[in-house]
């Protein structure tokens, strides 16, 4: 088994809050039910990708101290943001394993473990193949 090394996403410039940002080497994810200008030639099935975080003690004693105060608690938002892209790097490579270039119908959800956070990517993994040759290229198919 010979092992790919996926060079680092080329980031637009207008991109300027890289929590948003994940690299799904090639992948294409949509929340859509359909990708527009693509057809579904193979369904692979419903892939996850599942993370629990745990909060570091120090920090949470700081938050608890923040939100008295009131405002966002820019450290949970922080490991939120790192769980959603651990979950989607996980069902990307889930949907890579089955042969899939492409997933469909992608949701998340997150919630609280008894003080741990956890987070949910999921959707149906696919083959998908372009029919429409005026459609533009997914952007995380961009270089």
């Amino acid at each position: 088994m010979t092992s790919h090394s996926t060079p680092p996403a080329d980031v637009p410039p207008q991109l300027s809050d890289l929590h948003c940002f994940t690299e799904t080497e090639g992948v294409i994810t949509t929340t859509m039910f359909d990708i527009p200008g693509y057809r579904v030639v193979k369904v692979l099935g419903a892939v996850y990708g599942l993370t629990v975080r745990s909060r570091n003690w120090a920090a949470s004693m700081g938050m608890v101290i923040k939100s008295i105060a009131g405002g966002e608690l820019r450290w949970f938002t922080s490991m939120l943001y790192s769980a959603r892209n651990d979950a989607i790097s996980r069902v990307v490579s889930e949907t890579k394993a089955r042969g899939g270039n492409a997933i469909v119908c992608l949701r998340f959800e997150s919630g609280d473990m008894g003080g741990f956070a956890q987070c949910c990517a999921y959707g149906t993994a696919a083959v998908v193949e372009k029919v429409d040759p005026a459609t533009q290229v997914p952007p995380q198919l961009v270089n």
